[in-house]
């Protein structure tokens, strides 16, 4: 049949649903799901603005953030998209934290504040 799985896209299917799994799991203890690369090797949204952040060592303004992204990586960031998932991540308390008005930075090192 021609729309059967081979091995191989099977373990990718189970491999994918457990990481999600563990992430959910993390979530509820509150320990974050470490940021992970793509399979096909390209950074993500998220680890780049955490290359960005990390680099900068400061917070950043969303504005400043899609700026050195594209300087630096080579990556146009769509401003909506990133700020909507910046906010789940902040929400989350997964890896990033908001210091103010559409301002970022690294839940480990810049803590986090009553804009949250």
């Amino acid at each position: 049949m021609a729309d059967e799985m081979t091995r191989e896209e099977l373990m990718d299917v189970l491999e994918a649903m457990l990481e999600g799994q563990l992430r959910a799991l993390r979530s509820l203890r509150g320990r974050s799901a470490p940021l992970r690369r793509r399979r096909d090797g390209r950074k993500s949204n998220m680890i780049i603005v955490f290359d960005v952040l990390s680099e900068k060592g400061a917070p950043l303004h969303i504005n400043d953030i899609i700026r050195v992204a594209a300087e630096t990586h080579g990556t146009v960031l769509k401003r909506e998209s990133l700020v909507s998932a910046l906010t789940k991540k902040v929400l989350d308390r997964q890896t990033f934290c908001r210091v103010g008005p559409n301002r970022f930075g690294l839940l480990a090192r810049d803590g986090g504040s009553a804009h949250e």
